[in-house]
């Protein structure tokens, strides 16, 4: 797909004229996004900041069945860009989990789903994109141009370098429906090197799976068919994680598949009383989405009501709200520490392929050649003891680091300089940090994801 009626390519350089010229003209304010949503599960000090608005930069560009890409502006959330590209028969190689996380989201934050055992995370889709810098220039980003230090350096950046606001990623063809297989486990080590002859063996298109408790975990694997002798629907009435405890198999259509998670957040809307059935009549199908549970979830945190009565009830509560990827050796390791030291259940679980040598991304290092697992465990734990503040979060954090993972920087990190600065090379960002942003017009790293400046 071409430029067209109306062409959209012309109208993005009218869009990227005008954003340029207001930010050449904009004071000495740190730099921060005008946000309309956000999937960041982090608390921010505001301070004083020039708010860039890019809620603009929304459009599909074009795309390109046979040569397998789409151009795409960075404030596109996934829900449109897969609403334009399902119909022509691809989708975006890899797509997470809620409709609402834009495309530029994903590339300077860290994009997985279940096409990730065989597709990498978002940022390994990516074929080039442009970058806004701090100082009002636009840079195009590839593997092999003059930018290529920023084209690796981009991912899990979080706007310190820029913002992405135009992304060629790959795309796949797909099918009308999906069928999924439930393989259930009663042991982690079963379930793991289940999880590995899946990802190595198997013909799958998406793998991925979810821990319920040390003697129930269930391995989902799903390849795109023509036909299906029926059509689950999980958008209202039925939960789709539920599924996987009574189900063997089933089939959802192409779409209802990428958006599987959606409906109920993972499982995160039993914290609204969403699974409730009276309530989710009342709620209704509108309502029953990531959209409406972050803003929920944003009031809660600003008013804290729940906090509150956990200590009418003489508890302590801290959000762990967490993505880590480990090993795949030392899976069984993480699960263990999980289910002793943090306790909440269910879990995500979701294979990465390992990386290229070649393709070394500066601020997300996987070790090349290594199989990567996800875990997602998004919930609030209680103590009857007061702690310091974060001292679940920094446990999962140094666990992590003793097994050579990795974690997303999306929500709370309690991280030491030191610890930071080794885990997320900080050596080499700030020679990212010297070309293409010398002034320090937008906030560092640390200072953005941990010190939540």
């Amino acid at each position: 797909m071409q430029a067209q009626a109306g062409d959209p390519l012309a109208a993005h350089a009218a869009r990227r004229a005008r954003l340029v010229a207001t930010l050449q003209s904009a004071g000495e304010a740190p730099l921060g996004l005008a946000h309309g949503t956000s999937n960041l599960f982090r608390d921010r000090a505001e301070q004083p900041k020039h708010r860039i608005d890019l809620r603009d930069f929304r459009q599909v560009l074009a795309l390109d069945v046979a040569a397998g890409w789409v151009d795409v502006e960075g404030s596109t959330r996934y829900e449109d860009l897969v609403a334009a590209t399902l119909p022509r028969g691809v989708m975006p190689a890899v797509v997470p989990q809620l409709k609402t996380i834009t495309v530029g989201g994903a590339a300077a934050g860290v994009g997985i789903e279940a096409t990730s055992f065989r597709h990498g995370l978002v940022h390994d889709t990516l074929l080039e994109f442009d970058v806004l810098l701090p100082d009002g220039r636009i840079v195009t980003c590839t593997p092999g141009n003059e930018h290529r230090d920023l084209y690796f350096g981009f991912p899990n950046s979080y706007g310190t370098l820029g913002y992405a606001i135009r992304l060629r990623q790959r795309t796949l063809p797909v099918r009308a429906n999906v069928r999924v297989e439930h393989r259930r486990h009663a042991d982690p080590r079963g379930f793991f090197d289940d999880l590995a002859r899946q990802c190595e063996e198997s013909a799958a298109d998406f793998v991925d799976g979810v821990v319920f408790g040390p003697r129930e975990l269930v391995l989902s694997v799903a390849r795109f068919v023509d036909d299906a002798p029926w059509l689950s629907d999980y958008t209202f009435r039925n939960i789709y994680y539920r599924s996987l405890r009574s189900r063997e198999t089933d089939y959802l259509s192409a779409h209802d598949y990428l958006w599987r998670w959606d409906t109920d957040w993972f499982w995160c809307s039993k914290n609204l009383y969403a699974q409730n059935p009276l309530v989710r009549r009342l709620l209704g199908r509108g309502r029953l989405n990531s959209r409406f549970y972050t803003r929920v979830m944003r009031w809660n945190a600003r008013r804290g009501l729940t906090r509150r009565l956990a200590r009418l009830r003489g508890r302590f509560t801290e959000s762990v709200i967490q993505d880590v990827d480990i090993p795949l050796a030392r899976a069984g390791e993480f699960l263990d520490f999980l289910s002793r030291e943090i306790g909440i259940l269910p879990v995500w679980i979701c294979p990465i392929r390992p990386a290229d040598a070649s393709m070394r991304f500066t601020l997300y290092p996987l070790e090349p050649g290594v199989r990567y697992v996800n875990f997602g465990f998004w919930d609030v734990v209680e103590s009857r003891t007061p702690h310091e503040a974060g001292h679940f979060v920094r446990l999962v954090e140094q666990e992590v680091m003793r097994l050579g993972g990795i974690k997303s920087l999306y929500s709370d990190s309690f991280f030491t300089r030191e610890e930071f600065a080794q885990a997320y090379r900080m050596d080499e960002y700030a020679a990212l940090k010297a070309k293409y942003d010398a002034a320090g017009r937008a906030l560092g790293l640390y200072e953005k994801c941990v010190l939540r400046a």
